[in-house]
């Protein structure tokens, strides 16, 4: 009776401990800031916002931006704010703005908030941007503004434009952030400029890819697919087929529904260039 009595005991304290382990598994913290770099804060009074992205810096075109609010008091993180973002290039004789998308919180529990930011030009000696971030929480209104950095991008990944209708576009390259010897997945961003601080998103184009590389025959590759939207208001996919590392033109023309070119022109063994592309070197 003893004897199975000692078994029990020790069963049930395997079993006790193997249950244990697996909570213990189950517990694992998620590093919200995994991949990512801080670049900058901003603070007023109340709160120090904390700005990252994957480089650690912004560069002239797409950046995706991802930010936190820290109480100043308490050094805890802000998880039920509402936020949202300007924007502005101050220039010698005006201001603008740029695409920019609403700011939206990852995950309900985490403390991270996110959007993307298209700075069409860069900055110089004498004309600068700079970000305001608005925001409430729990019914207070907040603000502050800060300079920020936008060098200029090494490669071309803006296209600033008037098309053929009157309207100027705005074409942006935002992945592969890596490409690779492959069939790429490639996203880009297409918008207008409604006026000097208004830039929507251009819905049902298409954005028509020819990659080649100027320096081995201008030859193109295989499989590309022209980016598209599958959604209104958002990014627009392809894929970018690249066959070689090296330097690439990514040759682009803008076309409406309907088919009409409002910019870029077919690649030929006349014409080697169209006037709006994207470049990359891997």
């Amino acid at each position: 009776m003893k004897f199975q009595l000692k078994n029990i005991v020790a069963i049930l304290f395997m079993a006790l401990t193997l249950i244990s382990c697996s909570d213990n598994d189950d517990s694992t913290t998620i590093n919200e800031l995994d991949g990512l770099t801080k670049f900058q804060e901003m603070t007023n009074t109340t709160h120090t916002i904390e700005l990252y992205s994957h480089i650690g810096a912004l560069v002239q075109g797409y950046n995706e931006v991802k930010l936190r609010i820290k109480d100043n008091v308490t050094n805890q993180y802000i998880k039920n704010a509402t936020v949202s973002w300007m924007p502005v290039m101050h220039m010698a004789m005006m201001n603008h703005s740029c695409p920019n998308s609403e700011v939206e919180k990852i995950t309900s529990e985490g403390t991270l908030y996110e959007g993307y930011i298209m700075f069409q030009m860069a900055q110089n000696d004498t004309e600068y941007w700079d970000l305001k971030i608005d925001y409430s929480i729990d019914g207070i209104d907040y603000t502050t503004t800060s300079v920020i950095d936008v060098p200029a991008s090494a490669k071309r990944t803006v296209n600033t434009f008037m098309g053929t209708d009157g309207v100027k576009y705005l074409v942006a390259y935002a992945e592969p952030h890596h490409p690779s010897v492959a069939l790429n997945d490639m996203v880009v961003g297409v918008w207008k400029m409604q006026d000097m601080m208004t830039f929507p998103v251009v819905d049902g184009y298409t954005l028509k890819i020819d990659p080649r590389m100027p320096s081995m025959g201008n030859h193109s590759s295989p499989n590309n697919v022209h980016a598209t939207q599958t959604t209104a208001g958002e990014l627009y996919n392809g894929k970018l087929s690249l066959t070689m590392t090296g330097y690439w033109k990514i040759n682009l023309q803008l076309a409406k529904p309907d088919g009409t070119i409002v910019k870029g022109e077919e690649i030929t063994d006349t014409v080697t260039s169209s006037s709006i592309f994207f470049e990359i070197e891997f």
